[in-house]
């Protein structure tokens, strides 16, 4: 009874962890874009990017603020200071001489160079949380045309597989029908040629998918060799929507066109800035200082050792050949560049669109025909080697036959999923996911 309940545990281990093994293998379309967004090197660079972004715009929040400062000084003279008095040396400080302050600066008024600077650090925060939505969009659209492509190369192996076999069996036929003199060695060897050819394929089309896999893995930051199974989709939902319609959504959620309308919200506040500097630059400082020949600058026999003050300081560049002037204008020229740019942009985003939703049309139209090519080309095979059994078909007519089946197999899982990698490419062009 003992042994029985022991093998019974051992049993469950074993397939619970076969389980587990196959769960972390084999994969979802929603899995995969998932696990990718979550393990991308891209979207890992843009979330510290937007750190980064974060940081800078509590520097420039922070630069509004009182700012502390310390100095600590030591000097030694080779000779003793001193004065003349009715030609008589007088000493007046010490060899030593040790200094420090301490100094409390408050800007008070800076041409509104600070609060634009924080309103531009504030807006490269809102880029950054765009750039990053704009890489999880590239990331799942790669992530899903790996996964299309494991699929279509899966299926391309299969059609192989099923041709060598179709043609190993029509080889067998044509042997038998040689060695009764029934058809002569030419036909023969037609058979065995198309299946050797056949072969030649299959190893093709095995490494074809074992690309497609290492491609997938690397997009999911997996092992480029490791075993891996995607859940098949034989169906497609068709995508209805006007091209206006599809254009109107990517204006609205693209997130380049977002970016580059907050850039030019930094640049405009970049003409702002450029002028702060026609502006006087004033603030309000607070120091205290000791003067002292000890370390702590307290022993002073021949002066007050420390002291206290307060002030307003005011800076004012005047004139300066024109160099403010041009400034602005840099930034002025800048504004109006980007938004040319913006034009051009919405311009290709356009053609984008309307590329990926044209591709997306052909491949629906792509489907049904070879469907229906396909149910023709396997009906043709199944006449084609029964007429050859009877000897109402030639060799040539088989290998035809089968190389149209093959053909059309191929044609229709390339529509297949071809339609769903379109649809990838059009959910980005309109910046869905």
């Amino acid at each position: 009874m003992l042994k029985k309940v022991i093998t019974a545990v051992i049993v469950s281990l074993f397939m619970f962890g076969f389980s587990s093994a196959y769960a972390r293998n084999f994969y979802t379309l929603q899995d995969a874009v998932n696990q990718a967004i979550s393990n991308s090197y891209i979207i890992q660079e843009a979330v510290q990017n937007e750190k980064a972004a974060l940081s800078k715009y509590k520097s420039s929040n922070a630069d509004m603020f009182p700012k502390i400062s310390f100095s600590y000084n030591y000097t030694r003279l080779k000779d003793y200071p001193y004065s003349l008095s009715q030609g008589m040396k007088i000493k007046v400080g010490y060899h030593n001489n040790i200094n420090w302050n301490i100094m409390i600066t408050q800007p008070i008024f800076t041409g509104f160079a600070l609060s634009t600077q924080k309103k531009i650090a504030k807006l490269g925060l809102n880029v950054s949380r765009i750039q990053k939505r704009q890489a999880v969009l590239d990331v799942a659209e790669n992530v899903k045309i790996a996964y299309f492509n494991i699929l279509l190369a899966e299926k391309y192996l299969k059609v192989a597989n099923d041709e060598v076999k179709n043609l190993q069996s029509h080889k067998n036929d044509s042997s038998n029908f040689y060695k009764t003199g029934i058809i002569p060695l030419n036909d023969l060897l037609k058979s065995e040629v198309a299946l050797a050819n056949a072969v030649q394929d299959k190893v093709k089309a095995e490494n074809n998918l074992k690309l497609a896999v290492s491609s997938f893995n690397l997009a999911l930051r997996r092992k480029i060799n490791a075993p891996t199974r995607v859940k098949d989709i034989l169906t497609f939902t068709p995508y209805n929507a006007s091209l206006n319609e599809l254009i109107n959504i990517a204006m609205k959620k693209r997130p380049e066109i977002r970016a580059l309308y907050v850039q030019l919200k930094q640049t405009h506040l970049g003409i702002k800035l450029a002028k702060s500097s026609y502006y006087p630059q004033i603030s309000a400082f607070a120091q205290y200082q000791q003067n002292g020949r000890d370390i702590f600058a307290n022993e002073n026999g021949y002066s007050s050792n420390h002291n206290a003050s307060v002030g307003i300081q005011a800076n004012w560049s005047i004139f300066e050949f024109g160099k403010r002037h041009y400034d602005v204008q840099v930034q002025y020229h800048n504004f109006l560049a980007l938004r040319q740019k913006i034009k051009s942009i919405k311009d290709n985003i356009k053609l984008e669109v309307e590329s990926a939703f044209l591709n997306l049309n052909t491949s629906k139209q792509n489907v049904k025909t070879a469907k229906i090519a396909l149910r023709q080309a396997k009906e043709n095979y199944k006449i084609t080697t029964e007429r050859y059994k009877q000897q109402l078909a030639t060799t040539t007519d088989v290998l035809d036959a089968s190389s149209y089946l093959a053909q059309a197999q191929t044609n229709y899982y390339s529509a297949l999923y071809g339609y769903n990698i379109a649809l990838a490419k059009l959910k980005r062009a309109i910046g869905e996911r």
